[in-house]
């Protein structure tokens, strides 16, 4: 239960799904933990309720201000991040005909473009703490396409490749990146979606928020020889089909 004790995790989008939950097991693990998100109501809630060992400020991810007063905010409350979550980040529907053009720009806004300000942001910070641990909260969606889908895509494409240029770049500081692969998760963004998705899995169930901060705590405490790599939790969704030919020879 204190695998993190001592280090302090900046985790956007950390007032509900899997930010919230890497938030209470960081802050389970003795990490102290700034919550970060654009939803001030429930992200208050969760500080009052997980108590000192958090805090929370509203900061959007695509603005460089907002992210400079986030980190001065947790250096001031906790001292340097030595553990950046990267995990805010939105889906719109729409094939590539359909989808509008500033909603495509958005979708990449917040998905990739954040999580690259927030590393570029952080950076220093690590140097101070003396290492660091950057994880970025990518899909399945980094690891092959799906129809209808390419904003997120493309966003969550982008930011695998981000993940490993920046795990080069920042090597020198002793700071590793890696990224998180979810698949189906039970959150407020796969409400909407019906369990036959998960069928042909070859574990047949959405997964939970508590097993991907689970994955997110084993890399920022134990992944020490990682870094630059893939972490896929999707309940083997892109291993391959389970479905079957049901005419047999």
């Amino acid at each position: 239960m204190n695998r993190l004790t001592g280090r302090v995790a900046l985790v956007t989008g950390g007032a509900r799904g899997i930010g919230e939950a890497v938030v209470r097991a960081f802050a389970d693990e003795g990490a102290s933990v700034m919550i970060t998100d654009v939803l001030d109501e429930a992200g208050r809630a969760l500080q009052e309720e997980t108590g000192t060992a958090t805090r929370f400020c509203v900061a959007d991810v695509t603005s460089e201000s907002a992210w400079a007063s986030a980190v001065a905010e947790t250096e001031r409350t906790f001292g340097p991040v030595s553990l950046l979550v990267n995990n805010a980040g939105i889906v719109e529907f729409g094939s590539i005909e359909e989808t509008d053009p500033a909603v495509f720009r958005r979708v990449l806004d917040i998905n990739l473009f954040g999580p690259w300000l927030g590393m570029r942001a952080v950076a220093p910070s690590m140097r101070r703490a003396g290492d660091g641990v950057i994880l970025n909260v990518s899909s399945t969606a980094g690891l092959m396409g799906y129809a209808s889908l390419g904003a997120y895509v493309a966003s969550k494409w982008g930011l695998r490749g981000l993940t490993k240029a920046a795990a080069l770049d920042l090597a020198s500081d002793n700071i590793r990146v890696c990224s998180i692969h979810p698949g189906p998760i039970s959150t407020p963004m796969t409400a909407g979606m019906d369990d036959s998705i998960t069928v042909s899995q070859p574990i047949p169930r959405f997964g939970t928020p508590q097993e991907v901060a689970r994955m997110a705590v084993f890399l920022a405490a134990d992944a020490t020889y990682s870094t630059g790599s893939e972490f896929v939790i999707d309940g083997g969704a892109t291993t391959g089909s389970m479905i079957l030919n049901s005419e047999q020879d």
